[in-house]
């Protein structure tokens, strides 16, 4: 073997040691990431589901029951934000299901979810339909674990 060909044999074999690092690397790191998956977080998106069923259900005694006392709901529409607390928001949850014309469905299209074992965030794209009107939106979820489940404390929601 001549110098040349021992040079270029050693390159190759140099590339090919760079490239097997880095892999090896790669597979490290994703090792090193939580392992947050769908079931994960199976027992929020439980919650959630429950949440937007109750709703659609006309189930007000269920759906309150997802809400921590203290939750504030905010409802944000053209940049401006307008805030209640939960006794003002629940009733006039009540109120649009008590004078609707037609039967109203909210269900949830997109669920992504951040949670440790205390705290949850969720961003749920929903679609609400009402006749044949649809509206589309997101709810901003801040959920808190408690002794009896997952409650909302915070709700920041809009529509599309």
């Amino acid at each position: 073997m001549t110098n040349g060909e021992t040079s270029m044999r050693l390159k190759q074999m140099a590339f090919v040691m760079r490239h097997a690092a880095f892999v090896v690397l790669a597979f490290m790191l994703l090792g090193c990431q939580p392992a947050e998956s769908k079931t994960d977080s199976a027992d929020v998106r439980k919650f959630l589901t429950h949440y937007f069923s109750t709703w659609s259900a006309k189930d007000m005694d269920g759906y309150g029951g997802c809400f921590h006392e203290q939750a504030r709901i905010t409802f944000v529409h053209e940049g401006v934000a307008q805030s209640q607390g939960l006794t003002d928001f629940l009733h006039g949850q009540k109120l649009s299901h008590a004078t609707a014309t037609v039967a109203m469905t909210e269900v949830p299209t997109d669920m992504k979810i951040l949670r440790d074992d205390r705290t949850a965030q969720a961003s749920v794209r929903w679609k609400l339909t009402k006749g044949a009107d649809i509206t589309l939106g997101t709810d901003c979820f801040t959920l808190i674990k408690t002794s009896n489940g997952w409650k909302i404390v915070s709700l920041v929601f809009y529509n599309d």
